[in-house]
């Protein structure tokens, strides 16, 4: 089974993705974390992909789709993909069909996280973790049970991530749905988009998606 995970930032895809990864042995591809990783290991796409990416140039559909491509190709055909961060644009939707249709796969679902927008704002904006070994806090919803101290390691100094302000999270919300916009027609003309509510539970939005593939159908 192959699936689309679609959803801003904040929106718990990461989360929901490492849990099919652990209960049905998917694979996530990442476009981000690809990228990242090859920077880290110095590869030659990696340099290149450093170089577009410092120049503030997108980086080029063609050569995305290249690499996807290769990871793709390490899979055992049984393996079901969880594509996250992928396709965002009509051109890249076209280029995934190109790459499913040549490794005999299918696109089975496109499941995306519905979010309130002011609720996620409160949810990132909430964020923080322990400096030292990086467990998660919220300044409403996860307060370390003793104050000032990791519940975890009892380390007394936690950090926050730059990034994690209303503008910059207003900013995505709004890049989401620019890039989004485009790309959900052309699957939703399949049948096979289904719809989470984002902001539930965690453990409510895994058994929403947990139905939705299990019963095959969009």
């Amino acid at each position: 089974m192959n699936i689309i995970l679609l959803g801003p930032p904040g929106a718990g895809k990461g989360t929901q993705a490492a849990r099919l990864v652990d209960s049905r042995g998917m694979m996530q591809l990442s476009t981000g974390d690809i990228l990242r990783a090859a920077v880290k290991e110095g590869t030659e796409v990696g340099k290149m992909a450093d170089e577009i990416m410092k120049s503030g140039k997108f980086f080029p559909d063609e050569l995305m789709a290249q690499i996807l491509g290769e990871h793709m190709d390490k899979l055992s055909p049984e393996t079901g993909i969880i594509f996250d961060g992928y396709p965002r644009t009509e051109r890249q939707a076209e280029l995934l069909d190109e790459l499913m249709a040549a490794r005999a796969r299918t696109l089975d679902h496109v499941i995306e996280l519905n979010v309130d927008e002011e609720a996620l704002v409160e949810r990132i904006t909430g964020r923080f973790t322990c400096a030292t070994c990086g467990e998660g806090y919220h300044d409403i919803f996860k307060q370390p049970k003793v104050e000032g101290e990791c519940d975890k390691c009892h380390g007394h100094e936690f950090k926050r991530r730059p990034d994690d302000n209303e503008a910059t999270v207003r900013t995505r919300m709004a890049e989401y749905r620019a890039k989004t916009a485009p790309i959900l027609p052309i699957y939703e003309a399949r049948g096979i988009v289904s719809r989470v509510d984002g902001m539930a539970d965690m453990d409510d939005v895994t058994v929403a998606i947990a139905g939705i593939l299990d019963r095959g159908g969009a």
